[in-house]
């Protein structure tokens, strides 16, 4: 049985990639475009990698690459991507008239060959189960020829479709320009790298935790490793204190001194030495050695 030729492919501009298998097609370079099956149907997408070894293989197999997509697909593709913004006209102006006030639609996206159309759309949170069916028997009487899809997205996927301005002040939202996939993120990457908790800070233009808590979040998890923890007590060249606050991509440690006025110095990791430590071989070193006739090793035995 011959390899498989695996290619990724992308449908959409940072939209995430997808492996199928190219052996129909096995001179597909990087950048060409290819009409491929997918579980909605026949689609164009743009090549973004060959692998020179296949990766293993999902549980329900790959899906072929059909053909390369010639210059009569790509000029279907873009008369259907031009009537993409009528549908959503048309698809808004329906719901509205039927009261579905509560529901977005941000895009319709017909496929190469205006085969299928899908709406789009989200939902408030909290928001009950919503029936969708006369609105998509209006769509189908409009696009007789096209199956129709109501595809729900979340928020982190409207800001993507929308694109704008970060709220970092970016002139391009992350999720927009470079994203292809979404990550959990928590408010313990915030807290681990020392960002304010407000929400103006954590926030992205979604209403979700910003994506970029996650870009450093390892980083400042593998550098704190090696910093010793607030309040904890340590030795330095100046004396005796403790840790009161850390810089940890710089492997700085603040040090508040023992006394008044309580006062305060910066050093790097490399000047501190745990105070526990050099207390515990300090009374270890006081300690009288009980063992001096039987075999002891300290050495203490010998200095007599």
């Amino acid at each position: 049985m011959s390899t498989p030729l695996i290619v990724g492919i992308r449908f959409s501009r940072s939209g995430k990639v997808y492996h199928f298998d190219s052996s129909r097609v096995p001179d597909v370079a990087v950048g060409d475009y290819v009409v491929v099956n997918t579980s909605r149907g026949q689609h164009i997408g743009e090549v973004v990698k060959v692998f020179p070894t296949p990766p293993p293989p999902p549980e329900e197999g790959w899906k072929d690459v059909e053909r390369r997509a010639t210059a009569a697909d790509m000029t279907l593709w873009e008369y259907w991507k031009s009537r993409q913004d009528e549908a959503l006209a048309r698809c808004r102006e329906r719901a509205k008239e039927l009261g579905l006030h509560h529901i977005k639609f941000v895009a319709a996206e017909f496929n190469y060959d205006g085969s299928r159309l899908a709406f789009v759309f989200s939902v408030a949170e909290g928001e009950a189960k919503m029936d969708l069916k006369s609105l998509r028997q209006d769509m189908q009487a409009l696009y007789p020829s096209a199956v129709i899809e109501m595809r729900l997205v979340g928020p982190r996927d409207v800001a993507k479709i929308f694109g704008g301005m970060g709220a970092c002040g970016i002139e391009t939202r992350c999720c927009t320009r470079f994203l292809t996939e979404f990550s959990p993120v928590s408010i313990k990457m915030a807290k681990e790298q020392g960002i304010s908790l407000t929400p103006e800070e954590i926030t992205g233009m979604c209403g979700r935790l910003r994506c970029c808590l996650l870009y450093e979040y390892q980083q400042y998890v593998e550098a704190r490793q090696q910093l010793p923890k607030r309040n904890k007590r340590v030795v330095t060249p100046r004396g005796e204190g403790k840790v009161v606050d850390v810089y940890p991509l710089s492997e700085l440690v603040v040090v508040q001194f023992d006394g008044e006025p309580k006062t305060t110095a910066i050093f790097h990791r490399s000047e501190l030495q745990p105070w526990d430590e050099l207390e515990a071989l300090r009374r270890k070193a006081e300690t009288p050695c009980n063992q001096e006739n039987g075999g002891c090793t300290c050495g203490k035995g010998s200095e007599s």
